[in-house]
């Protein structure tokens, strides 16, 4: 049984558009490749946060919260998008960040600031206990938080991913197979429940930024199982149907490889699009060597989706030129 649309607060600019990448495909040997550009979602460099936020902050309101409170490293594009959100809604926001503050303020850190977002540093604390100590503080201080998890990815943020789904089959481009970034996995688990509803049935292939496999598919299924219960639709999603291929790694989270480098400026440089360094870097990279390895097909339709993080490009511009 159905129930009412959850609540949502409008922040994105959407539809975001898809279109064919020709040169990348004839580069490539096939197959045909397109992009959905969740970099264009607006909203300080925009990402595939912004949707997220749409349910979030509906949620933040509904509760008279005041001030919003999340985590990420030290160039988080959740974080930024976090603080964007903030400040065109009204609300006070905090930042935990990963470590020390950098020696030079560049990227997403630069944006927090100028978006008017609290940082705190976790220094040596763990991130966990930095932010549920920093939420305390908060409730004491009497700032009402409301407390967003890491990448917005509990059922209320995943949700936004089923509804995007909807958007993707409306804008009628037959695709056999969608690849993306995944490391908190909410957007992934939206998918998979967007999918479920929407009747898409090709396939969805998580291209991990940082855990492995075995760690993050059992967390995928589970949140797509609870996300689809807040939707009122209760089925359950097991490890074994969430796709996630961690064979990219590299060095660990925002280490950059020639694999990321190299897929960055080819994306630059036969289709005028830029990519990140940490999440759609890695997973074109991915991407790319699936294809050259033959385990992507050359007749497959394949959707690059974009999940943004453009602004941590000027972070890494000593390692990309």
């Amino acid at each position: 049984m159905n129930g009412p649309p959850l609540p949502r607060v409008k922040l994105a600019h959407l539809p975001t558009p898809i279109h064919p990448l020709p040169r990348l495909s004839t580069e490539l040997g096939g197959p045909q490749l397109w992009v959905k550009r969740d970099d264009m979602t607006g909203l300080a460099f925009g990402g595939n946060k912004i949707r997220k936020l749409e349910f979030l902050l509906a949620e933040a309101q509904a509760q008279n919260a005041q001030t919003l409170i999340t985590r990420g490293a030290v160039q988080s594009n959740h974080c930024r998008q976090t603080a964007a959100a903030a400040a065109c809604q009204g609300f006070d926001c905090i930042l935990v960040l990963t470590g020390n503050p950098p020696q030079t303020t560049t990227g997403n850190t630069l944006l927090d600031q100028l978006l008017g977002a609290q940082i705190v540093w976790t220094e040596d604390k763990h991130p966990d206990i930095a932010l549920q100590e920093t939420f305390e503080q908060a409730c004491s201080d009497g700032q009402q938080p409301y407390l967003i998890p890491y990448g917005g990815s509990n059922p209320v943020g995943a949700s936004a991913y089923s509804a995007a789904m909807a958007e993707f089959i409306n804008q009628d481009t037959p695709i056999d197979r969608i690849v993306l970034a995944t490391s908190s996995g909410g957007t992934q688990a939206g998918m998979i429940v967007g999918a479920r509803l929407h009747g898409y049935t090709g396939k969805i292939t998580g291209i991990s930024v940082d855990p492995t496999a075995d760690k993050i598919k059992p967390r995928i299924a589970a949140l797509a199982t609870e996300t689809s219960a807040l939707l009122n639709h209760s089925f359950e999603v097991t490890a074994d149907q969430v796709e996630v291929n961690d064979s990219y790694l590299g060095g660990g989270y925002g280490v950059m490889s020639d694999l990321e480098r190299d897929a960055i400026k080819l994306f630059a440089q036969q289709e005028g699009l830029l990519l990140d360094p940490v999440y759609t870097g890695r997973a074109a990279g991915g991407l790319i060597d699936l294809i050259r390895g033959g385990e992507i097909g050359s007749e497959e339709r394949v959707l690059f989706w974009h999940t943004g993080g453009t602004p941590v490009l000027f972070a890494y511009a000593d390692e990309l030129v």
